[in-house]
């Protein structure tokens, strides 16, 4: 197994933060109110604004953990994700001072760890005055993960089942008034996972052992789970890490695609540099199917639907004859 070493992993993406996308939506909700207060009277407005105050600040570095936290908390927690965009590359994130204003006020904070996002370390150090204030959940702590092991956690069908019942804790030790809310919150959302828990299982049962390949290494935890022969790893992880891959690597997937010898081409579309194209137009040439999974939840779903979307697309790649 290849290690991704923590000097090596790249912080790319995201030129303008997510955050300051917030300032027009926060115009327009703000519009909304005034013109409902018009309309229904200033009491409605007073408390809508008493429900937001009192909600529980919670700040997620990457938004599929902020969905699980929606899910859990629901009407009584206020959510900021900072890397929100599907069509950016999150590695690219630069952290903005809205980011740092977000997480002092943050009564739970979540992210992945495992070195994937290195800069909400150095935003939480310089917020440590709140720190006592807040609960922090690290993916990467939960599954005992750390640098050097691959960082894409969420594709780990083990990692959001830790991470839903440490929200639930958090919410609970916040919020006590409310712990019967997050606790059935907290039992739904662990029972709506069983589905994508039953794909995989599905997946592995018609095609433990099969022939696959990436450009990076996204998908890892959840080609591992379904028990699929990934290829090409050397190539995946000098693609991650913005480096060179050896002309032999290169020359071996090329070679894999053009034999079909891989049932599926996996990839990463937030990061289509000219390397991946050249390898995404040489698999629509030997006619090898290609899958597109995502570092950021699409908008419009939720986690699950997310992955049993990105699972059924894979099962019905490995079914091309």
């Amino acid at each position: 197994m290849l290690a991704f070493p923590r000097a090596t992993l790249r912080t790319r993406r995201r030129p303008a933060a997510a955050a300051a996308l917030l300032k027009p939506a926060f115009r327009s909700a703000m519009a909304v109110v005034a013109t409902l207060g018009a309309l229904f009277g200033s009491m409605s407005a007073a408390h809508a604004a008493l429900a937001t105050d009192n909600a529980i600040p919670v700040v997620a570095a990457e938004n599929f953990y902020g969905d699980v936290v929606k899910q859990i908390g629901g009407a009584y927690v206020n959510v900021t994700s900072i890397l929100s965009n599907p069509d950016q590359d999150p590695h690219l994130f630069e952290a903005s001072p809205k980011t740092a204003r977000a997480l002092q006020h943050a009564r739970v904070v979540v992210y992945n760890g495992a070195d994937y996002d290195p800069w909400m370390t150095k935003l939480l150090g310089a917020t440590a005055a709140q720190s006592r204030q807040r609960a922090t959940i690290v993916a990467a702590d939960l599954v005992g993960k750390k640098a050097g092991d691959n960082p894409h956690l969420w594709y780990d069908p083990q990692t959001m089942p830790a991470v839903s019942r440490a929200v639930g804790a958090a919410l609970d030790a916040a919020d006590p008034a409310h712990k019967s809310v997050y606790d059935a919150n907290l039992a739904a959302f662990l029972a709506s996972l069983k589905p994508i828990d039953a794909k995989v299982a599905a997946l592995r049962a018609q095609y433990k052992g099969q022939p696959v390949t990436a450009t990076e290494p996204v998908f890892g935890y959840m080609s591992d789970a379904i028990g699929l022969d990934m290829r090409n790893l050397r190539f995946q992880l000098a693609a991650m890490n913005d480096t060179e891959a050896s002309a032999s690597d290169i020359a071996a997937f090329e070679r894999d695609l053009r034999e079909r010898r891989v049932r599926v081409l996996i990839y990463n579309s937030q990061a289509t540099e000219a390397l991946t194209r050249r390898m995404l137009g040489l698999a629509q040439q030997s006619k090898v199917p290609t899958v597109s999974v995502t570092e950021t939840q699409p908008a419009g779903v939720n986690f699950q639907q997310w992955m049993l979307a990105q699972l059924d697309a894979l099962g019905k790649a490995l079914a091309t004859p």
